[in-house]
């Protein structure tokens, strides 16, 4: 089975495109952060370093120190396809940060957000 073209994208060059998307709403980059520090466990300086040695997904992912717990509570559709209905784990990955970021651009306040 051939792997998705996502996996092997630099998720440095993917990044800007979250952080312009929360922007364009009003919402900022410590946000956007925010919110993939709580999915991943990355510490800040961890993100930054991740984003500085410019890994592909799959290896942003794979070194996550602790993915979220309630990440299974992300619940919706991204692209079509709704992210708790995705069989691959690292594509559901992908597919809830996306939704993150989604929900965070349209507004949604930052407690609901991160399911707390």
């Amino acid at each position: 089975m051939t792997q998705h073209r996502i996996y092997r994208m630099k998720f440095s060059s993917v990044y800007p495109m979250y952080v312009q998307k929360a922007e364009r709403k009003n919402r900022t980059q410590t946000e956007v952060d925010q919110v993939i520090c709580w999915l991943t466990g990355y510490s800040q300086a961890g993100l930054e370093a991740q984003i500085e040695r410019q890994c592909d997904f799959e290896t942003f992912f794979a070194e996550a120190p602790l993915f979220h717990p309630n990440a299974t509570l992300i619940k919706g559709v991204v692209c079509g396809v709704r992210v708790e209905d995705v069989e691959d784990p690292l594509m559901r990955k992908v597919r809830y940060l996306d939704k993150l970021v989604d929900e965070l651009a349209k507004g949604k306040a930052l407690d609901k957000v991160l399911r707390q």
